[in-house]
């Protein structure tokens, strides 16, 4: 069978990579990964606010003591010529492209431009072989318009594109007024690959303390629609790769994405839940069923079923809405 897909320009041996979370922090886990068949791996977020802390602490250190030595003036660069950043990502990035031989992808975690484009150079150098921008971006500005939000997402993107030569993905959410010319315009501004959809983890009120706290929850199957029908409704239109992620457990989720025109499909929640073995049981159960389907590659499945080559387009528009909600019947208790 061959399970053989492109991604970000990338040559990948299936369609099954891991994204984000923490346990890529282990070079270990990463080794184990690449056993049981991912094709390619997406790094845990290395976070804006660790970028701009960082370089709070170094300014202050460097400015602790200038007024009392005069000697100290110059001992020391300025802050600006510093070599600045978490350090540790890029030897972690060094780290996995020596332990293994799939794709490492580097991710950025974020909202601004601010200090990404020099950090994504580092990135570049450290041998990352592509670079997720995760940009994760909540505007509560009442008198911010729509059209400067997603003005934010284009600028991050080129700034980025500008400094480095590796493929870049954007990973964002479906929170557009129009998510089809949202993806046109990333596409134009020269995005390789669209990463559908982030998952917006929202707080939650501790009765207890009175307290607002973060709250974590793993994703269900159910999640898998909304990227699905997005994916389905862009297959063909985009030059941009599309990924999906959010709510692909088991084969059957990760076929029907690959249907909807989705050129990789993306674990975490299962992985956490299940442990690293069961990226080998989704193969093998991908394999079972396209064999018994008599499929003989990936690429003859993509897209079958997208808006571009389904037999009914509408169904992925208000007809389904419609069909869904006339269709549907309570059973009498």
């Amino acid at each position: 069978m061959d399970l053989t897909t492109k991604y970000l320009g990338l040559k990948l041996r299936s369609p099954l990579v891991v994204s984000a979370s923490p346990l890529s922090e282990d070079i270990d886990n990463l080794k184990r990964m690449e056993d049981a068949g991912a094709s390619a791996i997406v790094l845990y977020s290395l976070f804006e606010e660790q970028l701009r802390q960082d370089r709070l602490e170094l300014h202050k250190n460097l400015q602790q003591g200038t007024d009392s030595f005069a000697e100290a003036l110059t001992y020391f660069p300025e802050a600006d010529e510093y070599k600045l950043g978490p350090e540790e990502y890029l030897k972690h990035i060094a780290a996995a492209k020596k332990a293994t031989r799939i794709p490492i992808i580097a991710s950025l975690n974020g909202s601004s431009v601010g200090g990404w484009t020099e950090y994504a150079k580092k990135i570049q150098k450290a041998g990352a072989d592509a670079l997720e921008l995760n940009i994760y971006y909540i505007p509560t500005d009442m008198n911010l318009a729509g059209e400067a939000v997603e003005d934010t997402y284009i600028n991050i993107l080129k700034a980025v594109k500008s400094e480095v030569t590796i493929p870049v993905a954007v990973k964002l959410s479906p929170f557009f007024s129009n998510f089809a010319n949202m993806a046109k315009r990333l596409d134009q501004a020269g995005a390789n690959g669209l990463v559908l959809f982030n998952r917006f983890y929202q707080p939650d009120i501790e009765l207890e303390t009175l307290e607002v706290k973060p709250n974590i929850l793993l994703s269900t199957p159910m999640a898998m629609r909304v990227p699905l029908r997005w994916i389905a409704l862009l297959y063909g239109k985009l030059d941009a790769s599309l990924a999906a992620t959010s709510g692909i457990h088991r084969a059957s989720d990760a076929l029907k994405m690959l249907m909807a025109g989705a050129d990789v499909t993306m674990l975490c929640s299962t992985i956490i839940r299940h442990g690293i073995p069961q990226i080998a049981m989704i193969e093998r159960d991908l394999v079972d069923w396209l064999e018994e389907h008599e499929y003989e590659s990936v690429s003859q499945l993509k897209g079958s079923l997208s808006q571009k080559k389904c037999a009914e387009p509408a169904a992925f528009e208000r007809a389904q809405y419609m069909k869904a909600l006339t269709s549907y019947s309570l059973t009498p208790t």
